[in-house]
């Protein structure tokens, strides 16, 4: 299984996305110790994933799409994994606290717990844990940093106006 990765420039900064023929297996903030793909033009399975996640990304900053449907391919233990699968059932536009998502997994005191399972979220954006914020409404931490983490929320919240304004 040979892992590649692709920089995207997105409305946030660069984007590194990193894929195997498996799934996807990250994005990050900054680039990783993985070969990069020369191009995307290429006919592989790893290819696909990148080029697939790659448009998915595009179309969720251009207001194109709130969901995705790429291949995910997370590591990490099985309570990470059951939090970032509730992330994944935070709308678009909405937010959630960190004592919110312990309870949405029946673990009600697992909400520092779930703090840890946020910064070690491999997809960010896809799996969005920028959108757990602290119990009293700040926004807590964020692996992209809080600048960030601030641009996306404000992303989907105007997009969503903007839809509502059409109507």
């Amino acid at each position: 299984m040979t892992a590649m990765q692709w920089k995207l420039n997105s409305s946030v900064g660069l984007i590194y996305i990193v894929a195997s023929e498996s799934g996807l297996h990250g994005l990050y903030w900054k680039r990783q110790a993985i070969q990069m793909a020369v191009h995307l033009n290429e006919d592989s399975p790893t290819t696909k994933i990148l080029v697939a996640a790659s448009k998915e990304i595009e179309n969720y900053f251009s207001g194109q799409s709130k969901t995705f449907k790429v291949p995910l391919n997370l590591v990490g233990t099985a309570f990470q994994k059951k939090v970032w699968r509730a992330l994944q059932q935070i709308p678009f536009g909405e937010t959630r606290s960190y004592k919110d998502i312990a309870n949405a997994i029946k673990h009600p005191k697992a909400f520092r717990a779930v703090g840890s399972a946020n910064r070690v979220n491999p997809v960010c954006v896809i799996v969005p844990c920028h959108r757990v914020i602290s119990s009293d409404g700040t926004l807590g931490g964020y692996v992209g940093g809080l600048k960030r983490k601030s641009k996306l929320l404000m992303l989907e919240k105007n997009l969503i106006r903007e839809r509502s304004n059409l109507f």
